[in-house]
């Protein structure tokens, strides 16, 4: 591949950060756009890098940013609105993509990345209609010389992520019993490195071109087993017991109460819809799909390296 000039809306996150290294790496020059330029220096020394402060809510800010771009690669993404900070579903995703399209046309870009999620449009959550808008959008100002490839990822893990990251803290403040909501929900965790590593090999591919491709893990698992292995791979003997749908609601609301809010209502409605693929996109763009035992071991498991998830799941019904 040759070397390419690439704007990263959003590439200071879990994910941004992962592709922002695999990009380097390969000597590809690249812009990362960030609200706060300060706040992220472990990217300030990967070599063909800048950081960039940049108000993704204004278009002509973004124009200036991508000017002489051959790609823009669109990550911005959140879990949970906190509407004092003004940080709505439909601004973070719907909003920023709009002007991230807009500032891609005038600055004359022709390619664009846009990350989306598994089930967008599925379902009563609305960070996932807000997704489905979003990605939407974007491939609807898809042309002749605007060419859009999206990603919807299941859940995403590796080395610091929120998910069993967040689980291993939460197993280790329980004392014996961990509680938790729609444990019988189905997902296929997908590797981090994967994901960057699809959106790589789709850059110049004009084959993806339009399309928009699911991106799952080899395995499925409910919540339950998930939450089960991570507190076997961290060392945390705690009973895991599943929640019902009155219990498993009542939970996300007082969660959503909390600061950080650990779970919400809206988290919870996401989780009704199984995060599982119908056709995974890393096989067709010939990506072997790592499995959670060949990577979550590394950066959770502290006292025992040698658990295993598939021995959960003989172990444990969801």
């Amino acid at each position: 591949m040759k070397h390419l000039t690439i704007a990263i809306v959003g590439g200071a996150g879990f994910v941004g950060s992962h592709l922002a290294a695999r990009l380097a790496r390969d000597r590809h020059e690249l812009r990362i756009l960030t609200r706060r330029r300060e706040s992220r220096r472990s990217l300030l020394v990967l070599p063909t890098v800048q950081v960039l402060q940049t108000d993704v809510y204004d278009t002509d800010q973004l124009t200036e940013r991508f000017r002489g771009c051959d790609a823009v690669i669109n990550l911005v993404g959140i879990l949970n609105e906190y509407r004092r900070q003004g940080a709505s579903f439909r601004d973070a995703h719907v909003q920023i993509t709009g002007n991230v399209v807009k500032a891609c046309n005038v600055a004359g870009v022709g390619r664009y990345l846009h990350m989306s999620a598994l089930n967008a449009g599925k379902g009563q959550s609305k960070y996932l209609i807000s997704k489905a808008e979003a990605e939407d959008l974007a491939h609807y100002h898809a042309g002749d010389d605007f060419h859009v490839t999206s990603f919807r990822p299941s859940v995403i893990f590796g080395p610091g992520d929120s998910f069993f990251n967040k689980f291993a803290f939460f197993l280790k403040l329980m004392p014996a019993v961990f509680f938790i909501a729609c444990g019988k929900s189905r997902m296929q965790p997908v590797y981090v490195g994967d994901v960057a590593q699809a959106m790589i090999r789709s850059l110049n591919d004009h084959g993806t071109w339009g399309k928009r491709f699911e991106l799952c893990g080899p395995d499925t698992f409910t919540l339950k087993q998930l939450v089960q292995y991570t507190a076997r791979v961290s060392g945390h003997k705690r009973r895991v017991i599943g929640l019902g749908p009155f219990l498993s609601r009542l939970q996300a609301a007082f969660l959503g109460l909390l600061p950080g809010r650990p779970m919400t209502l809206d988290n919870y409605r996401s989780l009704q819809v199984d995060s599982c693929c119908d056709h995974n996109g890393l096989q067709e763009l010939g990506i072997r799909p790592t499995s959670v035992d060949a990577v979550v071991p590394r950066y959770i498991g502290t006292r025992n390296r040698q658990a295993r998830l598939h021995d959960s799941r003989r172990e444990y019904t969801g």
